[in-house]
């Protein structure tokens, strides 16, 4: 029986961990040999995820010092599965113990105890947030070796509850440095108002989170089943508090007419260009060249300080206060978990082109050889 954990096809990540077990990992087969790979290229991302940061985040404290423990000789990548470690070191499983029989609303517990007949109620097992730490420390491998391609993946903050960017105060540098990772200072104050009425109230906030991938040629992706743009939103909708998922225009496209949303062509340096791109990059679920832009819809924090009515295991209707340590917006700790889904889909998919045409296989092998 599979248990859902693995995702990809030649590039293929396994994650495993618990919320509340000894630790979070992940397994990495497929990545080609011969990349340069340190601890530090991974550690800079789980940085950027990782818990206890700011007031908006939850104040659980892990370092997420990630352990590279095989796949890597004399700092390259040799080939075989790259297996990562990421321990934990801050549970605190007493916090959940009055959720030991009881459904919390919003969350998996209901669905996995129907599934299994059993549960992890400390923190939520599998379906806690912590399970992407595994992702991200996979999809930091995907990334460096992606800009190596020419490939830059960026992702950000788009809206948090009612407040959203402005394009026009657009700046990329603010991404790391503002705490709602918003590329708009004086959105991310807003925001940021919003998120201490929110706590203050006892309550949570969803968001957006856009990423744009550039360098991607044209190509890239199968028809039918494993389009491009499926096989992106699959890998954001598995992101556990991610609701929806667009590319390019999305739920405005079908708002618009033909003559509108169409990408109109025109050549350039004896290159097809679009001279828009509603489409986000994508074709016929194959790269166009274009920016690749994807949206990941996500939603409040189930986890509120509020008293709220459920029922327990037996089917006793209960009353329930959640205890612990909760962010009030998973939003900004989500922005590198879609960025990392995303260098993982999206190199899965240029490995898997370097088979489409005959040529291509013919050219490489005629080259060893020679």
């Amino acid at each position: 029986m599979a248990s859902g954990s693995e995702f990809g096809s030649i590039l293929r990540l396994t994650t495993w961990g618990e919320s509340h077990g000894a630790g979070i990992g992940a397994v990495l087969d497929g990545f080609p040999a011969g990349m340069d790979l340190s601890a530090e290229d991974i550690q800079k991302y789980l940085d950027r995820r990782k818990p206890g940061q700011s007031e908006i985040s939850t104040p659980r404290s892990e370092a997420d010092r990630v352990e590279i423990w095989s796949g890597v000789f004399d700092g390259k990548t040799t080939g075989t599965p790259i297996s990562l470690l990421i321990r934990n070191t801050s549970q605190r499983s007493r916090d959940y113990g009055n959720l030991k029989d009881c459904f919390r609303p919003g969350h998996a517990d209901y669905t996995y105890y129907s599934k299994y007949g059993f549960r992890d109620y400390r923190g939520g097992g599998r379906s806690s947030a912590r399970e992407t730490a595994g992702r991200v420390a996979a999809g930091a491998i995907a990334a460096k070796f992606l800009r190596e391609l020419g490939v830059e993946i960026c992702a950000f903050t788009k809206a948090i509850g009612p407040v959203q960017i402005d394009e026009k105060r657009f700046d990329k540098g603010l991404i790391t440095k503002t705490k709602t990772c918003m590329p708009d200072a004086e959105a991310d104050g807003q925001a940021m108002d919003f998120l201490k009425k929110c706590m203050d109230e006892k309550d949570s906030a969803g968001g957006v989170i856009e990423c744009v991938i550039t360098g991607v040629p044209a190509g890239i992706g199968d028809p039918v089943f494993d389009k491009l743009d499926a096989r992106i939103a699959q890998a954001l909708m598995s992101i556990g508090a991610v609701k929806a998922v667009e590319i390019g225009d999305g739920v405005n496209a079908a708002l618009s007419n033909g003559s509108s949303n169409n990408d109109l062509f025109y050549m350039e340096n004896e290159e097809v260009k679009k001279r828009t791109n509603h489409a986000g990059g994508i074709l016929g679920g194959i790269s166009d060249g274009s920016p690749i832009i994807c949206r990941a819809h996500v939603k409040p924090t189930p986890s509120i300080f509020r008293e709220q009515r459920t029922v327990d295991e037996n089917g006793n209707e209960r009353t329930l206060l959640i205890k612990g340590r909760h962010d009030p917006v998973v939003v900004p700790r989500a922005v590198v978990v879609v960025e990392c889904m995303c260098a993982l889909t999206v190199l899965d998919a240029m490995l898997s082109n370097m088979t489409s045409r005959a040529d291509s296989v013919r050219s490489f092998y005629n080259r060893r050889k020679q």
